[in-house]
């Protein structure tokens, strides 16, 4: 029977990669957690259609630093989870090549580089042809549309690009999050799916609880809005967003899956000069996806419930012969293969990890495709910062640092503050 259930100090709302990482790192902290979810399990929501690549290449110090602190996380995934959980999603270290583009020259991000201690490589073209087997070096700048006559002419130059030799990607996203979640589980979190939140309680301008669709209502202290495309509606739901700088808003996208008869066994491929991005797939398949161009439109959504979850020919074709562009010896197929999922967009594609006006609502939103990655450490910081302010810390006025456990660095989480300036060197796209 619907009714008052047993309270918790912290309800997290959802239970992505994002979500099961700080129940985690709540549980750890010795929080009494509730995870919701309105999908029958973890990982379910935009987690199952990440392309789950662990890449440094951000614009800001703090971007970079976190994405470099996470893939410890991943390197070492097993003594992350702390737990015995099944098994495990795997890191496969691929190496990735961001070819270089005007909007994004290599001289305004290396700085951060070798500021955090990342290492890296610089390829010319020769350097490039040679690392990565059939790759077309020309530089196509800007991207264009297929119908565009221009698409087809050759390159009158050519380009290199920025090698990080410790990145890659994560063999099954959903998998990740079905793991962070049965750890968090092992520390005493309770996850409860199939059940959607319809109201955000408050007294005094506090939280106090949140009520389901089936009228009952669980007391809290703390909320944690991690529902990704369904998170500016929540916030709506609970009355925040006012002193927001940066919005959120649902698009959906979608990544292709091509077969490769050779398979394809190279780095990760970040190709903003042509508008795509290419790994390696389980079985040496390819996954390709896009870099929200300028002649592309994007799919803005109101409502991700009413999303065409069915890959479409024309996108399909868009992104697979561009990557074909840069790879030749690649073949469009005639039948659209691949995911579709919904991104939680910040407008400068960088997270808001952050309390808001409402004493004790926090939110970690705005994830914009990019914060997979950075999993291993969200729950981490998003920790630290609940605690500091629920002790009385002013992280408005005082942004809250976080010392990362495993390479010492300070990270001034102002960087992801829903008050920010916006980041101008930011690309603009999911890339960050």
């Amino acid at each position: 029977m619907p009714g008052e259930r047993p309270s918790a100090e912290v309800v997290v709302i959802g239970a992505g990669v994002i979500g099961s990482s700080i129940a985690l790192e709540l549980a750890r902290a010795g929080r009494r957690v509730i995870v919701l979810d309105r999908a029958p399990g973890a990982g379910q929501g935009s987690t199952s259609a990440s392309s789950a690549i662990v890449r440094f290449n951000f614009s800001t110090t703090a971007g970079v630093a976190t994405a470099w602190e996470a893939h410890f996380g991943w390197l070492d995934w097993a003594e992350h989870l702390g737990h015995d959980v099944g098994d495990l999603a795997v890191f496969r270290k691929s190496g990735l090549v961001m070819l270089d583009v005007e909007a994004a020259p290599r001289a305004s991000w290396l700085p951060l580089f070798d500021e955090i201690g990342v290492p890296y490589e610089e390829w010319d073209s020769a350097t490039l042809a040679e690392r990565v087997p059939g790759i077309d070096a020309g530089r196509y700048w800007p991207p264009k549309r297929l119908d565009d006559e221009e698409f087809w002419e050759d390159a009158k130059q050519s380009l290199g690009g920025v090698y990080t030799p410790d990145a890659g990607y994560v063999s099954d996203p959903s998998l990740a999050a079905v793991n962070l979640a049965a750890a968090a589980s092992a520390c005493g979190a309770e996850f409860r799916f199939r059940s959607t939140v319809t109201a955000v309680e408050k007294a005094g301008g506090r939280v106090t609880s949140v009520r389901l669709s089936d009228g009952t209502r669980i007391p809290c202290a703390v909320v944690v809005n991690a529902a990704g495309p369904w998170s500016g509606a929540l916030n709506r739901l609970a009355g925040v967003g006012s002193d927001f700088t940066v919005g959120v808003r649902p698009m959906r996208q979608e990544v292709a899956h091509v077969p490769v008869r050779e398979g394809y066994g190279g780095p990760v491929v970040a190709d903003m000069d042509l508008g795509t991005y290419f790994r390696g797939e389980t079985g040496g398949d390819l996954l390709v996806g896009g870099t929200e161009p300028e002649c592309d439109p994007l799919q803005w959504t109101d409502d991700p419930d009413t999303i065409e979850i069915h890959p479409t020919a024309a996108v399909f074709e868009a992104q697979v012969t561009r990557a074909a562009r840069r790879l030749p010896n690649l073949a469009v197929p005639n039948r659209a293969r691949g995911v579709v999922g919904v991104y939680d967009v910040a407008d400068d594609w960088t997270p808001i990890y952050d309390r808001t006006e409402l004493e004790g609502f926090y939110v970690a939103i705005g994830t914009s495709g990019n914060q997979f990655k950075n999993a291993p450490v969200v729950g981490q910081l998003m920790t630290e910062l609940i605690n500091q302010v629920e002790n009385g810390a002013d992280h408005d006025m005082v942004p809250v640092r976080f010392r990362a456990p495993r390479t010492g660095l300070e990270i001034d989480l102002g960087a992801f503050s829903r008050k920010r300036n916006r980041n101008t060197a930011n690309s603009g796209t999911v890339l960050g």
